[in-house]
């Protein structure tokens, strides 16, 4: 070894780089900071393909063009997919250099977790005894992504900002973000017990008595919800992309009616008896019910749900119109077989044709309450062919959605794995 000259050369794939032995000593990739520790050639051999003495060069016969973009992020920060390459071969790249699936940009991360939710391939199988790949030792292949290049270090205020956003942003990011996500979903729950026990014909009676403690718990749940969403205000990268979202949108609106409430009772009017401004704000306090979706941040089954609306929302549209016009053609068809046609029977539920599409679309989706009925032999056949016309049209959409909502959740599992690595990688490192 020859550790004692000042430059060390590493040869990837034919393209060569320079560095000096204390950069090499406090290299950024595990691989390449572990030849500083290599005492004989035979350890040298065993983090590296090749070594030559004479030139202090080491050998990697690896992706030149993929250690490129790895380089490039080791200057800049920034890890993302070389054009035109598969991202699983790039995949096993970053794991050969010690690089993790969380060092990749977003975008980046979002296609990995495709192209392994295709072939049904979870990341924690592609570990580096499968693909072959030397062993780095211990936990030092799971490095931290806030520690893995120069060109990430921060600013303590923007550390912290950024580590405030993605609390709130990837609940599962960070044992405090769960931590912060489990306190979130019991105030939510709270808020829509109390919501739904004020409903109670018996609860005026209730307020009355225990009136203080009523108060105390909605003014508990309504601060935190306001510094919430203040505090995820502040640290949002764009505030006026936040303000459009709408879920931010619904927390406004669910709040506004408390402090409103407050305001008036505050200038001796009384808030439940304003007439139309009276009814506006009981409307807009039971919108707190919307406070459920945000639960859809905490459980996989909701994010799957509403990932899968999102993508799926041509087919469900196309759904919408199949539903629409076969209604349009039943309801028609009906109000002339029962009411139209005057052949001795009127049916009164088929007096226009708005009415008739009650029965259809009740009948299209096999609800069948039963409170609208044909009498006439030809609207039961009509009944029959609607009935089995709509199973056919529900039908013919759901393959496509049911593939798009296996891959959506293969899709976030991943992505909640990777964050709970990230979490022991980081409970190991401190």
């Amino acid at each position: 070894m020859k550790f004692e000259q000042s430059i060390c050369v590493l040869n990837v794939g034919g393209t060569r780089y320079a560095f000096t032995r204390e950069v090499i000593k406090d290299f950024p990739l595990r691989r390449v900071s572990r030849l500083h520790a290599c005492a004989t050639e035979k350890e040298v051999l065993e983090v590296c393909d090749d070594y030559d003495q004479d030139r202090n060069e080491f050998f990697f016969d690896r992706h030149a063009q993929a250690f490129l973009f790895i380089m490039l992020y080791v200057r800049s920060g920034k890890l993302r997919f070389v054009p035109g390459v598969c991202e699983l071969s790039f995949y096993t790249e970053m794991l050969y250099w010690g690089l993790e699936s969380a060092h990749l940009d977003f975008c980046c991360q979002k296609r990995l977790d495709d192209r392994m939710s295709e072939i049904g391939m979870d990341t924690d199988t592609l570990s580096e005894s499968d693909l072959g790949l030397h062993s780095l030792g211990g936990d030092e292949s799971h490095a931290d992504a806030d520690s893995a290049g120069p060109g990430t270090a921060l600013s303590g205020r923007a550390k912290w900002i950024a580590r405030t956003r993605q609390a709130f942003e990837e609940p599962n990011s960070s044992l405090p973000a769960q931590i912060l996500a489990s306190v979130s979903v019991v105030v939510v729950i709270t808020s829509m017990v109390m919501l739904c026990v004020s409903t109670l014909p018996d609860w005026d009676t209730a307020k009355r008595n225990m009136v203080e403690e009523h108060r105390v718990v909605e003014a508990v749940c309504i601060s935190w919800f306001t510094a919430e969403c203040l505090l995820r205000f502040l640290v949002a990268r764009d505030k006026w992309e936040f303000l459009r979202r709408p879920l931010n949108i619904i927390d406004v609106v669910a709040i506004s009616p408390y402090y409103i409430t407050m305001a008036l009772a505050g200038a001796g009017l009384p808030g439940g008896g304003l007439g139309v401004a009276g009814v506006a704000l009981r409307v807009l306090r039971t919108m707190r019910v919307f406070w459920l979706m945000k639960l859809a941040r905490h459980f996989l089954g909701l994010q799957t749900l509403g990932l899968t609306l999102r993508r799926c929302y041509r087919e469900m549209v196309m759904l919408l119109v199949f539903v629409f016009v076969a209604m349009a053609i039943y309801s028609a068809l009906a109000q002339l077989l029962e009411h139209g046609l005057d052949l001795g029977v009127r049916n009164p539920d088929y007096v226009s044709i708005p009415a008739a599409a009650w029965w259809v679309i009740i009948s299209m989706t096999t609800v069948g309450y039963g409170d609208v009925y044909p009498v006439t032999v030809g609207g039961r056949v009509l009944g029959g062919v609607c009935v089995v016309s709509g199973i056919v049209l529900l039908a013919l959409p759901i393959t496509f959605i049911y593939h798009s909502f296996v891959q959506c959740y293969q899709e976030l599992k991943l992505r909640t794995a990777r964050h709970a690595r990230s979490i022991s990688a980081a409970a190991l490192l401190q």
